[in-house]
C-alpha cells in the first residue's frame, strides 16, 4: 500500500471543486503579482493582509479607515492608492498594519480555498522556505493556481510545478493527475530562465503593456524572502508570527 501523501496542481480556481475534498493544505499562487505582492509586504514587516474578493468590500474597508489596495486587470482601481505591484508594499508606512486587499485573481482563488484546513501562499519568492515547510507536512497538498480569470497561466503552473517536483523527490509525496505532471515538467523546462521561458507569455506581455517591467523581474526572482502567509481567520499572517505566538503561549496551541 502506497503511504505517500498527494502533491496535486489545480489550474484553475473555477476548477477547484474538483479537488477540494482530498487535501488538507491548498497553497494559493498567483505569480504575477497577487501572492508575490503578499510575500513581499510581510517581508516588509506588514501586520497583516484581509483579502477580499470584491472592489465593493475593499472600498468599505478603505471607508472605515484601512489601508485598502484594489487592482484588477493589471491596473489601480480608480479611488485606491496602490494595487499588487509587490513594490507597492515597500514604504515604511506599511510596517506593523493590517491591510484590506482585492486583486483580479489571486484574492479570488484565497476566497474559493478559504475553508481548506491550511491555506497558505506561495510565490518564486519564498519557494526555497515555503517547500521545505510543506515537506514537513503529513497531509495532502493541493497547488491551486489562479490563472488570468479562471483560464490556465504558465507563471503559475510553472511555480506549482517546482513545489511539486521538489515535494516528489523527498520520496514521501506523489503525484497522480496529469495536470500535475505535466506542471512538473514545464518547471523543469523553465527552471534555468524563467524570464526567457515566460517571456511570450499572456499575463507577461499584458504587464509589460502597462510598463511593469521591474514588477516582472522582481516576481520572476526566486528566494527573495523566508516568510509564508497563512490564512487565520480571514486574514493572512506570517507564519513565522503564529509558531511564535504558540511558543510563548503553548496553552493556545
Amino acid at each position: 500500500m502506497d503511504t505517500r501523501k498527494l502533491i496535486e496542481v489545480c489550474y484553475t480556481p473555477g476548477e477547484y471543486a474538483y479537488f477540494k475534498d482530498e487535501f488538507e493544505i491548498v497553497v494559493v499562487i498567483d505569480v504575477l503579482r497577487a501572492t508575490s505582492a503578499i510575500c513581499a509586504a510581510f517581508d516588509n514587516g506588514i501586520a497583516s493582509i484581509i483579502p477580499v474578493p470584491t472592489v465593493e468590500e475593499a472600498w468599505e474597508y478603505k471607508q472605515k479607515g484601512f489601508l485598502a489596495g484594489a487592482e484588477r486587470k493589471g491596473q489601480i482601481v480608480e479611488g485606491f492608492d496602490f494595487g499588487n505591484s509587490p513594490f507597492s508594499y515597500m514604504r515604511e508606512e506599511f510596517r506593523g498594519q493590517d491591510v484590506v486587499l482585492t486583486t483580479t485573481n489571486g484574492t479570488k482563488s484565497l476566497d474559493v480555498a478559504k475553508d481548506a484546513e491550511i491555506v497558505v501562499v506561495g510565490s518564486f519568492l519564498n519557494l526555497d522556505h515555503l517547500n521545505q515547510w510543506l515537506a514537513k507536512q503529513d497531509k495532502n497538498i493541493l497547488c491551486l493556481c489562479s490563472g488570468w480569470q479562471d483560464k490556465f497561466n504558465l507563471e503559475d503552473t510553472i511555480c506549482a510545478g517546482a513545489i511539486c517536483d521538489h515535494l516528489i523527490n523527498t520520496g514521501n509525496f506523489t503525484s497522480v493527475e496529469d495536470s500535475s505532471i505535466a506542471a512538473k515538467y514545464l518547471y523543469l523546462s523553465a527552471k534555468d530562465n524563467y524570464l526567457g521561458f515566460l517571456k511570450s507569455s499572456s499575463h507577461r506581455r499584458r504587464l509589460k503593456n502597462l510598463n511593469l517591467n521591474e514588477d516582472i523581474k522582481y516576481c520572476l526572482t526566486p528566494n527573495q524572502t523566508n516568510v509564508i502567509p497563512i490564512l487565520k481567520n480571514g486574514k493572512l499572517v506570517n507564519i513565522s508570527e503564529i509558531q511564535h505566538h504558540t511558543a510563548a503561549n503553548p496553552a493556545h496551541i
